[in-house]
Protein backbone atom coordinates (compact mmCIF):
# COMPACT_ATOMS: atom_id res chain seq x y z
CA UNK A 1 0.00 0.00 0.00
CA UNK A 2 1.50 3.30 -1.11
CA UNK A 3 1.83 6.08 1.45
CA UNK A 4 0.28 9.39 0.44
CA UNK A 5 2.00 12.61 1.59
CA UNK A 6 -0.35 15.12 3.19
CA UNK A 7 0.01 18.26 5.30
CA UNK A 8 -1.21 18.43 8.89
CA UNK A 9 -4.12 20.70 7.89
CA UNK A 10 -5.05 18.42 4.99
CA UNK A 11 -5.10 15.40 7.30
CA UNK A 12 -7.26 17.26 9.82
CA UNK A 13 -9.72 18.18 7.05
CA UNK A 14 -10.00 14.50 6.03
CA UNK A 15 -10.65 13.49 9.64
CA UNK A 16 -13.27 16.23 10.05
CA UNK A 17 -15.10 15.20 6.88
CA UNK A 18 -15.01 11.52 7.93
CA UNK A 19 -16.41 12.32 11.37
CA UNK A 20 -19.18 14.48 9.84
CA UNK A 21 -20.14 11.78 7.33
CA UNK A 22 -20.16 9.06 9.98
CA UNK A 23 -21.93 10.95 12.75
CA UNK A 24 -24.14 13.51 11.00
CA UNK A 25 -24.77 12.53 7.38
CA UNK A 26 -25.22 8.82 8.09
CA UNK A 27 -27.90 9.57 10.73
CA UNK A 28 -29.65 12.13 8.50
CA UNK A 29 -29.84 9.63 5.64
CA UNK A 30 -31.14 6.84 7.92
CA UNK A 31 -33.92 9.19 9.05
CA UNK A 32 -34.74 10.11 5.44
CA UNK A 33 -34.97 6.41 4.52
CA UNK A 34 -37.27 5.76 7.49
CA UNK A 35 -39.53 8.69 6.52
CA UNK A 36 -39.68 7.50 2.90
CA UNK A 37 -40.52 3.94 4.00
CA UNK A 38 -43.41 5.30 6.02
CA UNK A 39 -44.92 6.68 2.81
CA UNK A 40 -45.72 3.16 1.61
CA UNK A 41 -44.99 1.46 -1.73
CA UNK A 42 -41.19 1.50 -2.15
CA UNK A 43 -41.17 0.50 -5.83
CA UNK A 44 -42.35 3.94 -6.97
CA UNK A 45 -41.15 6.00 -4.03
CA UNK A 46 -38.73 8.63 -5.36
CA UNK A 47 -37.82 9.85 -1.87
CA UNK A 48 -36.82 6.34 -0.84
CA UNK A 49 -34.69 5.75 -3.94
CA UNK A 50 -33.06 9.16 -3.55
CA UNK A 51 -32.23 8.50 0.11
CA UNK A 52 -30.81 5.06 -0.73
CA UNK A 53 -28.62 6.63 -3.43
CA UNK A 54 -27.41 9.27 -0.95
CA UNK A 55 -26.64 6.48 1.50
CA UNK A 56 -24.60 4.63 -1.12
CA UNK A 57 -22.64 7.75 -2.05
CA UNK A 58 -22.02 8.64 1.60
CA UNK A 59 -20.81 5.14 2.50
CA UNK A 60 -18.56 5.12 -0.56
CA UNK A 61 -17.00 8.43 0.47
CA UNK A 62 -16.54 7.14 4.04
CA UNK A 63 -14.60 4.13 2.71
CA UNK A 64 -12.53 6.43 0.48
CA UNK A 65 -11.72 8.75 3.41
CA UNK A 66 -10.79 5.82 5.67
CA UNK A 67 -8.44 4.54 2.98
CA UNK A 68 -6.80 7.96 2.50
CA UNK A 69 -6.38 8.41 6.26
CA UNK A 70 -4.91 4.93 6.59
CA UNK A 71 -2.36 5.59 3.82
CA UNK A 72 -1.54 9.17 4.88
CA UNK A 73 2.03 10.18 5.61
CA UNK A 74 1.55 13.40 7.56
CA UNK A 75 4.29 15.95 6.95
CA UNK A 76 4.74 19.03 9.13
CA UNK A 77 5.48 21.73 6.56
CA UNK A 78 6.61 24.17 9.28
CA UNK A 79 9.67 21.96 9.87
CA UNK A 80 10.76 21.99 6.22
CA UNK A 81 13.30 24.38 4.77
CA UNK A 82 15.63 24.81 1.85
CA UNK A 83 15.92 26.65 -1.41
CA UNK A 84 14.74 23.81 -3.67
CA UNK A 85 11.11 23.03 -4.35
CA UNK A 86 9.70 19.91 -2.70
CA UNK A 87 6.48 18.78 -1.04
CA UNK A 88 5.09 21.54 1.19
CA UNK A 89 6.79 24.41 -0.62
CA UNK A 90 4.86 27.57 -1.37
CA UNK A 91 6.06 28.77 -4.75
CA UNK A 92 5.51 32.10 -6.48
CA UNK A 93 5.63 31.80 -10.26
CA UNK A 94 5.64 34.38 -13.03
CA UNK A 95 3.90 33.33 -16.24
CA UNK A 96 6.44 34.36 -18.87
CA UNK A 97 3.74 34.97 -21.51
CA UNK A 98 1.23 37.03 -19.51
CA UNK A 99 3.55 38.41 -16.77
CA UNK A 100 0.89 37.21 -14.30
CA UNK A 101 2.14 36.10 -10.87
CA UNK A 102 0.68 32.97 -9.28
CA UNK A 103 1.35 31.40 -5.91
CA UNK A 104 0.88 27.70 -5.26
CA UNK A 105 1.54 25.36 -2.36
CA UNK A 106 2.54 21.80 -3.29
CA UNK A 107 0.37 19.41 -1.28
CA UNK A 108 -0.85 15.81 -1.32
CA UNK A 109 -3.47 14.58 -3.76
CA UNK A 110 -6.36 14.46 -1.22
CA UNK A 111 -6.04 18.14 -0.34
CA UNK A 112 -5.32 19.58 -3.80
CA UNK A 113 -7.53 22.51 -4.87
CA UNK A 114 -6.17 24.71 -7.65
CA UNK A 115 -8.73 27.46 -6.95
CA UNK A 116 -7.30 27.90 -3.45
CA UNK A 117 -3.71 27.68 -4.70
CA UNK A 118 -3.00 24.08 -3.64
CA UNK A 119 -1.38 21.93 -6.32
CA UNK A 120 -1.21 18.15 -6.07
CA UNK A 121 2.34 16.85 -5.96
CA UNK A 122 1.36 14.63 -8.89
CA UNK A 123 0.13 17.48 -11.11
CA UNK A 124 2.12 18.41 -14.23
CA UNK A 125 3.11 21.83 -12.83
CA UNK A 126 4.25 20.42 -9.46
CA UNK A 127 6.22 17.62 -11.13
CA UNK A 128 8.00 20.21 -13.29
CA UNK A 129 8.79 22.36 -10.24
CA UNK A 130 10.22 19.66 -7.93
CA UNK A 131 13.95 20.15 -7.41
CA UNK A 132 14.05 23.62 -9.00
CA UNK A 133 14.95 26.89 -7.29
CA UNK A 134 14.48 30.66 -7.53
CA UNK A 135 15.40 32.01 -10.96
CA UNK A 136 14.84 28.70 -12.75
CA UNK A 137 12.40 28.50 -15.64
CA UNK A 138 10.11 25.51 -16.13
CA UNK A 139 8.17 24.41 -19.19
CA UNK A 140 4.83 22.75 -18.47
CA UNK A 141 2.47 20.99 -20.87
CA UNK A 142 -1.09 21.87 -19.89
CA UNK A 143 -4.43 21.04 -21.51
CA UNK A 144 -4.41 24.61 -22.87
CA UNK A 145 -0.95 24.17 -24.41
CA UNK A 146 2.62 24.72 -23.26
CA UNK A 147 3.35 27.23 -20.50
CA UNK A 148 6.60 28.72 -19.29
CA UNK A 149 7.03 29.91 -15.70
CA UNK A 150 9.89 31.60 -13.89
CA UNK A 151 10.25 30.72 -10.20
CA UNK A 152 10.19 33.98 -8.23
CA UNK A 153 10.26 32.66 -4.65
CA UNK A 154 10.22 29.45 -2.61
CA UNK A 155 9.24 29.30 1.03
CA UNK A 156 8.12 26.75 3.61
CA UNK A 157 5.75 27.01 6.56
Amino acid sequence: MDRVPITISGFAALETELKHRQQVERQRIIEAIAEARALGDLSENAEYHSAKEQQSLNEGRIMELESMIGRAEVIDVSKLSGDRIKFGATVKLMDEDTEEARTYMIVGEPEADVRSGKLSIGSPIARALIGKGVGDTVQVSTPGGGKSYEIVSVRFG
